[in-house]
């Protein structure tokens, strides 16, 4: 990361840097090596068809793990992600872009940290929010330079 986010940049409300992914099957194959989950949805168009899907699924954990990423990003080296939770909302599909976005909900001092409480979620094309989610991060502070 080129210039390093502090506590004092933040201002509660402010949304934060969005990251913008668009997943494929390949990708999806290698996600789930690294997970191990395996399930046929994810890589077998034809099995994801015979259960009722509307054909390959992206695995909810990659998505979550684009928000993390994000959050991550938008943090800088010296922050760091104390808290991640995610619901998922509905499907994403291989090729299609994935917005991921978040918003500063609460800044506060506590436990000799300055930690930011965020609403993060991913958007699919047709702006619905697949992924939900809330995190809490740890920024340093101008204060301890």
């Amino acid at each position: 990361m080129e210039k390093q986010l502090y506590y004092e940049d933040v201002a509660e409300e402010s949304r934060i840097t969005r990251l913008v992914k668009q997943p494929t099957t390949t990708q999806l194959v290698m996600w789930a090596g690294a997970s191990g989950d395996y399930n046929a949805i994810h890589y077998d168009k034809d099995y994801a068809l015979k259960r009722g899907l509307p054909g390959v699924i992206v695995h909810g954990q990659l998505a979550g793990a684009f928000l993390g990423q994000m959050l991550t990003d938008w943090a800088g080296d010296k922050g760091n992600l104390k808290k991640l939770s995610l619901s998922y909302k509905g499907m994403n599909f291989p090729g299609e872009i994935l917005i991921c976005k978040g918003k500063i909900v609460k800044k506060y001092f506590e436990d000799n940290q300055y930690l930011i409480t965020l609403k993060i979620w991913v958007e699919n094309p047709r702006s619905e929010k697949t992924l939900t989610g809330m995190a809490v991060i740890n920024l340093p502070s101008k204060n301890d330079i």
